[in-house]
């Protein structure tokens, strides 16, 4: 695939249009009257003189001050204060239920894709008007429901296995080293060999091991339960090129790829520079630490890490030397598998809101991806690979990751892995499996119990769902 906007339609495309098909429990939280019907139009521009703040609930802990920065400059400009709150992480579903509840409710929320939607569509306003939605690259990437569209997205991302080149050249260069450069770890039994071959040379590498902390802290297992979950999920539901509105569809999970699963989750946990039993204590932001000062030579996280290993105090990897691997877990044809390219996070404008607010609302987000001063913080400080016309050649991101993701997502005969957990029931079907992985992890549980269950999760999840 040439070109990002090939790779956004085929990772996402189906994903988009399975919002009318999307069987989901209705969730909302709040006791105000639905106006669904509300939209945020830009045909006649609604008088937005009256409003003095829009409220913004932000779902990425990681990036709160960068967003409190723009905020402040946008009340600078416009004079209108944008509220920003932030939710914990793993947090954001719940936080949203209480704030839409109170009087002085979210203007601008996120939604988890069509599952999200499904959850929220009586708060979503109609954003097909906005001039946001008129710039973005491809409308095939919103979400959408009928005529009318509730999410925008503002950002493409990815992730995979992240190295520091630097150890790996060290590593290269001692005697007996399974490879002689990088480019030849292009499945997981070569991945396998040199992190195994790796750890029994981790003291003489400067490493406490190969892989950062699997970190398994309710509300930080998210690389686990969701991401890493999108692995055998696409590979059971890919079946037709449409991963992700299967996926939505699927009344049962047979979970034909777990061996693959346990495959790398083993290896991470297996070369970890944290004992086993301790990984349940282990939060993001400590394991991204342990990446940051050389303590270990590759982690799992996305292009958006970039600015938690950068901000560590005595970061000592440097921007050349952060690389990205896909995950490799053992399935046909994984040589020409790339890194997990989508997005799970959409804008969505609350149509409980009055009409000069909604707007007010619209004219920030239009504002932050078309204004200088907020394609700049966009790419520099928020890091996105916004999908947006308004972006130039000379505006894209410039922090390694998110060019390392860009380098993937144009590489002849590969393909990006779709982010087909967008799929997954629910909210309460990840936090059980992220629960039942820390047991298997401490040996409190064999691996058969934790694919029954996950499987029988799925099964009860979905019939909930249909009643």
């Amino acid at each position: 695939m040439k070109t990002s906007k090939r790779v956004f339609a085929w990772a996402l495309a189906a994903c988009m249009t399975a919002a009318a098909f999307a069987g989901c429990a209705q969730t909302g939280g709040g006791s105000t009257t639905s106006k669904s019907d509300n939209t945020t139009s830009t045909t006649e521009k609604v008088d937005t003189s009256s409003v003095k703040q829009i409220y913004f609930l932000n779902f990425k802990p990681e990036i709160a001050d960068k967003y409190d920065a723009i905020a402040k400059k946008y009340e600078e400009e416009t004079g209108i204060k944008v509220k920003v709150s932030t939710a914990a992480s793993g947090e954001y579903e719940t936080t949203l239920t209480a704030e839409m509840a109170k009087s002085e409710a979210p203007t601008i929320f996120q939604i988890n894709g069509p599952v999200g939607y499904q959850n929220w569509k009586d708060y979503c306003a109609d954003l097909k008007d906005t001039e946001l939605y008129g710039l973005l690259s491809d409308k095939s990437l919103a979400v959408t429901s009928g005529d009318g569209v509730y999410g925008i997205p503002y950002a493409v991302e990815g992730y995979g296995i992240i190295y520091n080149n630097a150890i790996m050249d060290k590593y290269i260069k001692t005697d007996g080293a399974v490879i002689k450069s990088m480019d030849e770890i292009n499945s997981f039994d070569k991945l396998k060999a040199v992190a195994e071959d790796m750890t029994t040379k981790k003291d003489a590498l400067g490493i406490k091991g190969v892989f950062g902390s699997t970190s398994l802290k309710t509300g930080d297992d998210w690389r686990w339960q969701t991401h890493l979950m999108d692995l055998p999920l696409f590979y059971e539901f890919n079946t037709d090129g449409n991963s992700i509105t299967n996926c939505l569809n699927a009344k049962t999970l047979e979970f034909k790829y777990a061996d693959n699963y346990k495959n790398i989750f083993d290896l991470y946990t297996n070369n970890s520079c944290t004992e086993k039993t301790l990984l349940g204590s282990k939060s993001v932001d400590e394991s991204m630490a342990e990446f940051a000062v050389g303590n270990c030579a590759m982690i799992q996280n996305g292009n958006w890490a970039w600015g938690q290993v950068s901000g560590v105090d005595g970061n000592t990897v440097k921007s050349e030397d952060i690389k990205f691997l896909p995950i490799y877990t053992g399935v046909e044809g994984e040589d020409k598998q790339g890194l997990c390219v989508g997005t799970e996070n959409y804008f969505a404008i609350n149509s409980n809101a009055d009409e000069a607010t909604q707007q007010a609302a619209a004219d920030f987000l239009k504002w932050l991806f078309s204004s200088d001063y907020g394609k700049k913080a966009v790419t520099n400080d928020l890091g996105f690979i916004a999908p947006f016309t308004s972006f130039g050649d000379n505006e894209k991101p410039s922090d390694p990751l998110a060019k390392e993701v860009l380098a993937w997502m144009e590489k002849d005969g590969y393909k990006s892995v779709a982010w087909t957990f967008a799929g997954i029931p629910s909210e309460d079907w990840k936090k059980a499996f992220g629960a039942s992985l820390l047991e298997y992890v401490q040996g409190q549980k064999e691996w058969t119990a934790v694919v029954d269950e996950a499987k029988a999760n799925w099964t009860s999840e979905r019939e909930n769902a249909a009643e």
